[in-house]
């Protein structure tokens, strides 16, 4: 039950708990960040969450292709739909230009020039060519329409189920993460991947993808049928085409970039406001107001100058195409005229070769807006894709054991495994608890207390070593059977946006109202609830904020008892509360911790004194194992040492108004005296 090991603490102090996660440090096994790295409002447009390179990936726009394709598949027929109005449309804009030539070749041809015989089709007169051009251009135009609405309309809704999808595994996955990334995460910067981010994908997709896939199409059967029809005009086109390659390579790994640290900083900013928003009473109490609003403006700069650049290099890129497009239908013109004058082609067919430059030039002109697009969504695709690529380091087992039975027996065997900063914590400890058993864990901060019972529920896992619950190895079970059968009590009692009633259900979702409200009764919440505005239907503020401290605790404790759970383990539950609160939930937590297997981490005295053993861990070693009173009758024991301190702190709490007459100089009072 002993066990031998060093340490290198796992944080600093209890007060890194941060106030705006409700996360230990400790928890995770991590040093306190909070206290080892400047606030995150002072470095608004930092580094993210995830490492990021400084130069440009080049296989951005692979990686966020990746990310979407495992969930076009399912959406194929909808695909083929989109595609078939896509390609009538390419169709319909090669078509489109024909009632012209012949329209314009029949005008000439009544004006006295000598055209090729084809000129007026099907032995129709003037008026007759020119009415059945304008009829065919009005049903060209219109079909292109009605294809166009089916594609973009069919591709529009992939985006928006392919976008819904990805959310929902993107958010799958980041609950799947232990809490070694959590704690050094981003909450803001990690919503606004879910949410802009996979947005920004979905819109991209079809303002921009869609156009892009088309006009590709397009300029590619424009360019066969400007070939056959006259080779040397063709090849001005082909050249102002090679033009803009040039152009694009040349500015499109910038656009992506300043595109990337838009992101980036947009990301950094919605994290700061959260931090912010979420430690409100302090910035508030403090008058910080002013000093979060400058610093946030300052970011807030940071990410504007970056859209701005990427918006200045985009639409350079787009006024240069437009530039090169005016250039190649000058040379067409001029070529086209002295083709014309010679006789080897119709003045319909230069019209019919400059309407199709005119249409191939228009995907290279929307193609560099696209461009610009696409670098920002290849910006926020590499975000998502570095979300999916971080890696679950606790998952369920390929064939796991279904745990039956379970008596609430927890066991640590030959448990080690380093701190945060890879330094030795836990050594080849060893530890039984037996079913039923209410053991307390005291020592010092970091002596990792709360990393232990974080092994327990799977949250982190040791390097090596085995724990068990009710016997089965928790690597061998499934996490949610796991954790159905352990219920914890954080120090700070997280409740949702929900109503009361659901927010108690939530430790057990099928459980009924009735099962509900005898829970609340047992957790001493009963009471105030029916005083609540709508009692069991009041819905709570943020994290259940216009609810007290011991309210809150209350509400978490009826949560956890509701549960069923044969293993408890309560984290500092009580810390925070005033002496009438803390009665109220101690008296709770002994209702809940009935006939269950319970693991109390706490530095409260009062909770202590009813356990039935106590360990003292320290330096990630079992330094003391005993009852209460079997550790407080050595007075050289830290536990004894412990308890005199809790009560002198206690005693010089006392207002002096309260305080007794000073005695005459005494002796120092024994362990027992003090327990007394």
């Amino acid at each position: 039950m002993m066990a031998v090991g060093t340490s290198r603490t796992g944080r600093a102090s209890e007060a890194g708990r941060s106030a705006s996660t409700g996360r230990s440090a400790e928890g995770t096994g991590h040093p306190a960040e909070g206290a080892a790295r400047p606030s995150r409002l002072r470095r608004l447009v930092g580094t993210s969450a995830v490492p990021r390179k400084e130069r440009l990936d080049p296989s951005a726009l692979r990686r966020t292709l990746r990310v979407i394709r495992p969930h076009l598949p399912r959406h194929l027929l909808l695909c083929a739909v989109g595609m078939l109005g896509l390609l009538l449309d390419v169709a319909f804009r090669v078509l489109e230009p024909w009632p012209l030539k012949y329209a314009v070749d029949a005008v000439t041809s009544a004006l006295g020039a000598e055209l090729p015989a084809d000129a007026s089709p099907f032995g129709l007169n003037i008026l007759q060519t020119v009415i059945a051009a304008a009829l065919g251009l009005a049903v060209i135009i219109a079909g292109r329409a009605g294809a166009n609405y089916l594609a973009t309309v069919s591709f529009a809704k992939v985006g928006a189920r392919v976008a819904t999808e990805l959310r929902t595994r993107v958010f799958d996955h980041l609950q799947a993460l232990s809490l070694r990334y959590h704690s050094r995460a981003s909450i803001g910067d990690t919503s606004q991947r879910l949410v802009g981010d996979v947005g920004r994908l979905q819109d991209v997709a079809v303002t921009a993808g869609l156009p892009l896939i088309g006009n590709l199409i397009t300029l590619a059967v424009l360019m066969v049928v400007m070939v056959l029809l006259d080779p040397f005009l063709s090849g001005i086109v082909i050249a102002t085409g090679l033009a803009y390659l040039l152009l694009s390579c040349r500015s499109s790994p910038k656009i992506v970039r300043a595109s990337r640290s838009t992101r980036k900083g947009e990301g950094s900013l919605v994290g700061a406001a959260a931090e912010a928003l979420g430690a409100i009473r302090v910035v508030q109490s403090y008058g910080l107001e002013q000093t979060v609003a400058h610093e946030f403006a300052g970011g807030n700069e940071k990410a504007m100058k970056a859209g701005v650049k990427a918006k200045k290099l985009a639409a350079a890129l787009e006024r240069s195409t437009d530039v090169l497009v005016g250039v190649a239908q000058g040379a067409v013109l001029v070529v086209g005229s002295l083709q014309v004058l010679r006789g080897a082609m119709s003045p319909g067919d230069m019209v019919l070769f400059l309407t199709y430059l005119k249409i191939a030039m228009k995907p290279l002109r929307d193609m560099a807006k696209y461009t610009g697009r696409i670098a920002r969504a290849s910006a926020s695709g590499e975000r998502i894709a570095d979300l999916l690529d971080e890696e679950i380091e606790i998952a369920d087992p390929p064939h796991p054991v279904p745990m039956q039975d379970v008596h609430g027996t927890v066991e640590f065997c030959a448990v080690s495994a380093p701190d945060g900063h890879g330094r030795p914590l836990f050594e080849g400890l060893d530890l039984h608890i037996p079913a039923g058993q209410h053991l307390g864990i005291l020592g010092p901060s970091g002596g990792g207390k709360s990393t232990l019972v974080s092994y327990l529920l799977r949250l982190n896992e040791p390097q090596h070593g085995q724990i068990r619950v009710g016997g089965y190895d928790t690597r061998a079970v499934t996490l949610a059977d796991l954790r159905r059968h352990v219920a914890l009590l954080p120090q700070e009692s997280v409740l949702f946006t929900e109503t009361v009633r659901e927010n108690i259900r939530f430790g057990r979702r099928d459980a009924s109202d009735a099962e509900i409200e005898q829970a609340a009764r047992r957790a001493g919440a009963h009471e105030f609830i029916a005083a609540l505005p709508e009692g069991y239907e009041t819905v709570l503020g943020n994290r259940g904020d216009t609810l007290s401290g011991g309210q809150r605790q209350r509400i978490a404790i009826a949560r956890a008892m509701i549960r069923r759970a044969p293993v408890v383990v309560l984290d500092e539950a009580t810390t925070g509360l005033d002496p009438a609160a803390k009665a109220q939930v101690n008296e709770s937590l002994r209702e809940l911790s009935r006939s269950r297997t319970t693991i109390s981490i706490t530095h409260d005295a009062t909770t202590v004194a009813g356990l039935d053993r106590v360990l003292w861990l320290e330096d990630g070693r079992l330094l003391e194992d005993g009852s209460p009173a079997q550790l407080a009758a050595d007075p050289d024991s830290r536990y004894s040492r412990w308890i005199v301190e809790q009560r002198s702190a206690e005693a010089d709490d006392r207002p002096a108004a309260d305080a007794p007459p000073t005695p005459a100089p005494a002796a120092a009072p024994t362990v027992q005296e003090v327990l007394r």
